[in-house]
């Protein structure tokens, strides 16, 4: 059991829909958060995209990151490509720049960096894609938070290249007994029950474990826990986990600059 008052930050990848932010569902997940991370241009995102999630942000007071991904809007960033560290970083670095000259226009700045799908799978085990996504964002600069897997070397990397870090955990994912994410290839890899998603939410928090694929316990100590805004069910499974974190006495709280 963790000790101490236990207070979380609740994040969720957003400004990837244009139909979820015109029917309202998008802005209908905002109450239970904490953190959004903004799509920029790569696997989704433009620039109407990102200002008008920017202006919801800061209507329910969140705060704003930018989600970088590959530049491959036929898969949505959820395809490994074979790109050299230099283009990574050019994309990553283009990308962060984007969301954050929009996001100065509302005076807006950005707290965090978290890299999308297959980047983000792909840098927890190789090092030079985290190095990459690390060099692209400080040509920007480093006064923000990188936000990686709990427990994976790409946090290393990310502090090693002088960043602050937050460790993520995922509210509506499922885990492999090593630690990593179960692929999104196998039908179970998503929670789509609200309350088994709160439990494991709960879990992370107060005691840093998710119940793995199999049955084992792996420690996944987050400062962050993420709910995909495009999994079934998102508002309801946000609502629920949020509702059950404060009921335990878990504070929400977003993360900040360092």
């Amino acid at each position: 059991m963790k000790s101490g008052g236990l207070r979380i930050d609740l994040n969720s990848d957003m400004g990837e829909l244009p139909e979820a932010i015109a029917d309202g569902t998008q802005e209908s997940l905002m109450p239970s958060f904490t953190s959004v991370n903004i799509a920029c241009g790569g696997h989704a995102g433009d620039e109407r995209t990102m200002k008008t999630t920017i202006e919801q942000a800061l209507r329910w007071k969140l705060a704003i990151g930018a989600h970088p991904g590959y530049p491959d809007r036929a898969n949505f960033g959820r395809l490994e490509l074979k790109l050299p560290g230099e283009a990574i970083a050019d994309t990553v670095f283009e990308q962060v720049r984007a969301l954050a000259g929009i996001a100065a226009g509302f005076g807006a700045p950005l707290a965090h960096v978290k890299p999308h799908g297959a980047l983000y799978n792909q840098a927890v085990r190789n090092r030079e894609i985290a190095e990459a996504i690390a060099e692209g964002v400080g040509r920007w600069r480093r006064d923000v938070v990188l936000v990686g897997l709990a427990g994976s070397p790409m946090l290393d990397v990310f502090r090693g290249a002088g960043f602050a870090v937050a460790a993520e955990g995922f509210a509506d994912r499922r885990y492999e007994p090593g630690g990593t994410l179960r692929s999104r290839k196998f039908e179970n890899a998503l929670i789509r029950d609200p309350e088994e998603a709160g439990r494991q939410a709960l879990g992370m928090v107060e005691r840093g474990v998710v119940i793995a694929w199999g049955g084992m316990e792996v420690l996944v100590d987050a400062q962050t826990l993420c709910i995909h805004g495009d999994t079934p069910g998102a508002p309801e499974i946000a609502a629920t986990v949020a509702r059950i974190l404060r009921e335990a006495g878990v504070t929400l709280g977003a993360l900040s600059r360092p």
